[in-house]
């Protein structure tokens, strides 16, 4: 172990490491900010989203910033087949011993991809509970993250990693635009729309790199994790959710295109939503309305939906990145009398997406107009949304 252990944490023998990771700062501010308090750090998202790579961010500011022993920093991927097999306090008293730690020094633990490890949400309470650590741990499956915390109740605290922003895009592409080049920021926005914010095809463009991931996660995280034989209807039903994002669509239109019946619908949704491919969102309305009316899915990532939907349709591409921005406003959309709005979130902004000069239909305008809102906003380009994040 102690040989995986040295391969995980270079810093143990370089006590000068420093991150190479481009800065995310919407993300590592609010992280930072929690390093000295003591709940448990949870990092969710999707896979390759750059969870690990914030991870060793948060390590590389920890030694330098903070002024952290290297040596009291451990890191472990727990897709690791050896580590996997181990359990988290087999792993930390390993490391307590191969770094002469005594039992009740401060140490900091960062565990990468933790629901790999049976029980871990019992193991992590031992450990915070006994322990005088710091514990900071990422997950790319939603359901059985939240579905454990229960014991955890009070000693941990959930950020969600997204893809890149537009302003994430350009510093991940090493573009600066002047104060005289404003107008390319345009350009620059329309070429994010397709290209969207996994980091590493932002940086290196591989054509397929982004079906790939999808497929995988499919594949590995979906059909071999749920024993799914109807491979075929998984991966058409992903498809279609892709090409009718930001659409409303309800399991039995779904389950009616594809032949396939609701629960199945129903069940490979779940899925989905599981690892971060998709979000979704309610009708606004009453409970019952809420869970009876269509839903509208949204891609979690527009470069993923454009690999397989094709560069078409800017205006829904531009809603997706909309939603994205204000997921963590808890949005529902409008629906009445078959006039449909876009976004109502949770602290009361009434949101439309019109990309560019997209006009509101007559009808879309008078129930604009008749909404009762705390703030109504039509948003149309990059500033515009800027503005709404930061409102």
């Amino acid at each position: 172990m102690e040989q995986i252990f040295v391969r995980y944490n270079p810093w143990w023998e370089k006590p000068d490491f420093k991150s190479n990771a481009f800065p995310r700062p919407s993300i590592e501010n609010k992280i930072f900010n929690q390093i000295n308090t003591n709940p448990i750090i949870f990092i969710t998202g999707l896979r390759r989203v750059g969870k690990s790579t914030l991870l060793k961010s948060i390590i590389s500011h920890l030694i330098n910033n903070q002024n952290i022993e290297p040596t009291r920093i451990l890191y472990v991927s727990l897709d690791h087949f050896v580590l996997s097999k181990s359990s988290l306090l087999e792993i930390v008293d390993n490391f307590l011993t191969i770094n002469k730690i005594s039992f009740g020094e401060k140490i900091w633990l960062f565990f990468d991809e933790i629901t790999y490890i049976q029980d871990f949400e019992v193991q992590l309470k031992n450990l915070y509970d006994l322990y005088q650590a710091k514990i900071f741990a990422t997950s790319s499956r939603a359901s059985l993250l939240k579905s454990k915390l229960h014991l955890l109740t009070g000693r941990h605290r959930i950020f969600e990693l997204l893809p890149l922003d537009f302003w994430e895009y350009l510093l991940f592409k090493n573009i600066h635009v002047s104060r005289a080049d404003q107008n390319l920021l345009k350009t620059y926005f329309h070429e994010y729309l397709t290209t969207g914010g996994m980091p590493e095809y932002v940086l290196t463009g591989e054509m397929d790199y982004l079906t790939t991931l999808a497929e995988s996660i499919i594949m590995k995280d979906i059909a071999a994790l749920h024993k799914i034989k109807e491979i075929q209807a998984l991966k058409d039903m992903f498809l279609l959710l892709m090409e009718r994002a930001g659409k409303r669509l309800s399991i039995n239109k779904i389950a009616k295109l594809l032949k396939i019946s609701p629960d199945t619908a129903r069940r490979f949704m779940s899925y989905f939503l599981d690892t971060y491919l998709v979000y979704q969102i309610p009708q606004c309305g009453k409970t019952n309305q809420r869970l009876l009316s269509p839903t509208k899915v949204y891609a979690s990532d527009i470069g993923i939906r454009t690999a397989f939907t094709g560069k078409r349709d800017y205006g829904s591409l531009f809603e997706n990145y909309v939603f994205l921005k204000i997921k963590h406003r808890q949005p529902c959309y409008v629906y009445d009398s078959g006039v449909e709005l876009d976004f109502m979130t949770q602290d009361g902004l009434l949101i439309e997406a019109k990309y560019h000069d997209e006009p509101m239909s007559e009808k879309q305008q008078k129930l604009f107009d008749q909404i009762g809102a705390r703030q109504k906003i039509i948003v149309r380009d990059y500033k515009d949304v800027e503005a709404l994040r930061e409102e």
